[in-house]
């Protein structure tokens, strides 16, 4: 398949949009059968595929706990949501999912990624009594993002936020102090608010992960899988939700919500929801 017809773009703005290097949420796009991605995405993805063909399988499966998640916390009460690590618009997207069961919910998306910054106009068309908007800012500077979100007015610090970290933490390596920016970013959230989390494992099939782990940094993304008492880590100090952290598709699984069939070595994702005292 040929490259997607593009207006001439100067080498500079190429490369501002990372299209000279594979970018992690392109080639989660490609895993998804977006098409808003690049020959160096693709290439980059395919070896992925190889090394591990359920990849795409493992895709589907945390973008549907994600819809089942933000979908199960605005039908028990939850109206503000602060998505991080938003990615490329892949509808439906997070505020059409709660929108559709809380219209006047406020959805505050976050990610400083160029290329979603070109797509955030899709972030944005959300129902007439809610609130959307999108704002740049990078997970790894807590601060940052909670300055950035603040700024929004769109969200109300002293009542109960569901905060949204889905695939982002497995790029976040611990020399950047991963658990450290859940809590940063938790210990801001009034009591009542939630965590959603999904993240990459290679409990089920450890030689595999460790070769896609490094095939992401020799392409120059950093990445780093972890066991689930890792994962488990991130919700210190929660109170997690039936059925507590588990392999994702295993997670409140609903009929025709994800791929069919799937065995927790293809889904490789621990995902989890949890409420702060």
């Amino acid at each position: 398949m040929g490259e997607q017809p593009q207006p001439a773009r100067e080498p500079a703005v190429e490369a501002e949009l990372g299209q000279d290097r594979p970018h992690s949420a392109r080639m989660y796009d490609y895993y998804l059968g977006g098409k808003t991605n690049y020959a160096v995405d693709r290439e980059a993805a395919r070896a992925v595929i190889r090394l591990f063909p359920a990849i795409e399988t493992a895709a589907r499966a945390n973008r549907a706990y994600m819809h089942r998640a933000v979908r199960y916390l605005a039908q028990r009460g939850v109206r503000q949501f602060i998505d991080v690590g938003t990615g490329i618009p892949t509808a439906p997207n997070l505020h059409e999912v709660v929108q559709a069961v809380r219209p006047d919910a406020s959805v505050v998306y976050v990610d400083n990624d160029p290329i979603v910054l070109v797509y955030a106009d899709e972030l944005l068309d959300g129902t007439p009594e809610g609130t959307t908007r999108y704002v740049e800012a990078d997970a790894t500077r807590p601060d940052e993002v909670l300055a950035a979100v603040e700024g929004t007015g769109a969200i109300d610090f002293d009542q109960p936020v569901a905060l949204s970290l889905h695939a982002l933490l497995h790029f976040v390596p611990d020399d950047k102090d991963p658990y450290g920016i859940v809590g940063r970013l938790l210990g801001r959230l009034a009591p009542g608010s939630c965590l959603s989390l999904s993240h990459c494992t290679g409990d089920f099939d450890p030689e595999a992960w460790a070769a896609i782990v490094d095939t992401y940094r020799q392409r120059g993304t950093p990445a780093q899988v972890r066991t689930r008492a890792e994962v488990l880590r991130f919700f210190d100090g929660l109170r997690l939700a039936d059925p507590g952290l588990v392999v994702a598709h295993r997670w409140r699984p609903e009929p025709g919500s994800g791929p069919g069939p799937v065995t927790d070595k293809q889904v490789s994702l621990y995902a989890g929801v949890a409420r702060k005292p």
